[in-house]
């Protein structure tokens, strides 16, 4: 096998396979003779079919039969030889049967090459998730005007009933956890998000074409089956779909780029990722920990 790399750009590689003669010739030969087994042509018993004969009729069939088997063994061959690791399946261009020999082109694109800058010791804020009288209070209106209840009717242990419970402090109390716990949940992600945010200010990432394109149809795809769900008209969604797919595009392409920051700081750290568990998240936890952190408001 001759191999010939060229570089297109930081993530794109394009490989020229040459395979020599005596490699396809053998391919062939194993080809042929398992064609030779099954084969059924008039006048022959099957598998003693002359090797002319299977020629003259399944040319073709073993042709495409020893590209189908040849292509993606030297294909990975050239790989593990230039080092590489693909991050999707490749094009596969320009295939010649060529004086006995097969020559083709896999275009790829690979992992980005990403060069860390610190990210131990990032700065930190996490908000309290203490929920004060006024935050009980506004909710507490809230609820009254979603009961349909008039501005004079009181809050009071009849309206506490009216929800289900027992009084109106027992009603304050489960509403206060559960306020407390959706601000904790939030706080947890906006810390996450801090943390993202310190990332990409220090990491330039160059997010591979068609890992992008194929991750925003997916997500197109969701948004519109949403949509749809909820009764949105076809012209409606068609109208707003340039504007969607735009936004999507910016989101898809900043997930790309922390994935693939989240995944270098892994290598470097030999965190040890286990089955069920996931790379972002590990790494989060990772980053967390090493963190510095702030009181916030």
């Amino acid at each position: 096998m001759k191999l010939e790399t060229k570089k297109i750009d930081a993530v794109k590689r394009e490989l020229k396979f040459q395979i020599s003669k005596d490699r396809v010739s053998a391919r062939l030969e194993e080809v042929y003779k398992d064609l030779g087994k099954v084969a059924k042509v008039k006048g022959f018993r099957p598998g003693k079919v002359p090797r002319n004969v299977l020629e003259t009729h399944y040319a073709s069939i073993a042709r495409e039969e020893v590209l189908k088997s040849l292509i993606p063994e030297v294909y990975q061959e050239g790989l593990e030889q230039e080092k590489l690791a693909p991050i999707d399946l490749p094009e596969i261009c320009d295939v010649d049967f060529k004086d006995g020999g097969v020559n083709f082109t896999a275009k790829l694109e690979i992992k980005p090459e990403i060069k860390l800058k610190e990210y131990k010791g990032l700065s930190i804020k996490r908000k309290s998730a203490e929920v004060s009288d006024d935050d009980l209070n506004k909710t507490l209106d809230y609820f009254k005007k979603v009961q349909g209840q008039e501005e004079d009717k009181p809050i009071d242990d009849a309206f506490a009933r009216g929800l289900g419970y027992p009084s109106l402090e027992e009603f304050k109390k489960v509403l206060k956890r559960q306020m407390e716990m959706e601000k904790d949940r939030q706080n947890r992600f906006d810390v996450e998000n801090q943390v993202v945010e310190a990332l990409l200010s220090k990491t330039k990432v160059m997010v591979p074409q068609t890992l992008l394109e194929r991750q925003l149809e997916r997500r197109m795809e969701e948004w519109k089956k949403h949509v749809k769900e909820h009764k949105m008209p076809d012209e409606e969604i068609k109208k707003k779909e340039p504007e969607v797919r735009d936004e999507l595009k910016k989101a898809v392409e900043r997930d790309i780029q922390v994935y693939f920051i989240l995944d270098k700081i892994a290598e470097e750290e030999k965190i040890e990722i286990k089955e069920g568990e996931n790379i972002p998240s590990k790494v989060m936890e990772f980053l967390l920990k090493e963190a510095k952190w702030e009181e916030g408001k």
